[in-house]
């Protein structure tokens, strides 16, 4: 192309901080799904036509199966390479770290920017987005330009199996083995803690200002199979920015927040509040955040360490409850 590079947006990249806010507006089993043991599934003969359903409505017609992926966010590469197309990744965003091989490859701009030319350059025909969180006036613009962009979203565990079945399809590859093998852990978890007396908590995303998730969200979902009661549930806002003040009004049985350095307490400040039933039982819970904010089955790591860690504090509420995983 002639002239300089075109961008959908300007500006400074996303810091980390506003991308994790956004990444949630939105073992045994790890085993059968470790990205780096995974060899690729076989590709069917057939070169027919796919149509895929975008989140929202209407469809994706695809001529023959996709060979060339660009991915939008960082959970969907790593679903990609989970589904075995890592060799058909052509470039993907920032923050995309996992598995390893996903940092190497080449970046098109985070989860809100994107280099429009650098990706025409690349020629995908399949690029993969991330509907609650790409700008839709940029993902209308690369479909405008004639990108095949396919909208996804994961609200619950169950997409999860449904995107690395629809990657199958779009790739035209069988990966019902590895869809399956999510459902069936999700549907041990969820089996193993079902009978668990209900713990009322409040999921800390931020601190300064201070987000949380409400009933609707994928991590509410997943601490629900704990017998997790999210005390925001009922807010309309997936994640809403919320005052101290409610969450004292809340005052949940349990704290939990993700962190990524295990030096650093991202629930100091409610110390301050000794009227809090948590902060009273010292009912504090940190859970890797790489796993709990990431929308692959790794967060199965971190909901079964959650899982862990609210039958110890129904078991004695006065032992503070820290529960670390490497992401």
């Amino acid at each position: 192309m002639n002239g300089p590079r075109r961008r959908l947006a300007t500006g400074p990249r996303a810091p980390l901080s506003s991308l994790l806010v956004s990444f949630l507006l939105w073992s045994s089993g790890l085993s059968l799904l470790a990205l780096t043991a995974l060899s690729p599934p076989e590709a069917r003969a057939d070169s027919e036509s796919v149509e895929l359903a975008q989140y929202g409505g209407g469809s994706l017609a695809l001529a023959a199966p996709a060979q060339r992926i660009v991915t939008l966010a960082p959970h969907l590469a790593e679903l990609v390479y989970l589904a075995g197309m890592g060799d058909r990744l052509l470039a993907t965003v920032e923050y995309s770290d996992y598995p390893p091989a996903a940092a190497e490859l080449p970046r098109i701009g985070d989860a809100f920017r994107f280099d429009l030319e650098r990706l025409m350059a690349l020629e995908p025909d399949l690029v993969i987005a991330w509907d609650s969180g790409n700008p839709d006036a940029s993902l209308a613009t690369m479909a405008e330009l004639g990108l095949p962009v396919w909208r996804t979203e994961v609200r619950q565990v169950e997409d999860m199996a449904w995107m690395v079945r629809e990657l199958g399809r779009a790739t035209g590859t069988d990966t019902s083995d590895r869809a399956d093998a999510i459902q069936t852990r999700w549907d041990a978890l969820e089996a193993r803690y079902a009978d668990r007396e209900p713990v009322t908590y409040f999921y800390q995303v931020a601190e300064r200002p201070l987000y949380t998730v409400n009933g609707e969200h994928l991590i509410s979902r997943g601490l629900g199979a704990c017998g997790g009661v999210n005390v925001f549930r009922d807010l309309p806002q997936l994640a809403p920015q919320i005052g101290i003040e409610a969450v004292l009004e809340a005052d949940p049985q349990v704290l939990v927040s993700g962190r990524f350095d295990p030096a650093t307490d991202p629930l100091a400040q409610w110390r301050a509040w000794p009227r809090l039933a948590a902060v009273r039982d010292e009912a504090m819970v940190y859970l890797p955040a790489d796993q709990i904010n990431r929308a692959t089955p790794r967060m199965l790591d971190a909901v079964e360490m959650a899982c862990e860690a609210f039958d110890a504090l129904r078991a004695d509420t006065t032992t503070t409850t820290t529960t670390e995983g490497s992401p």
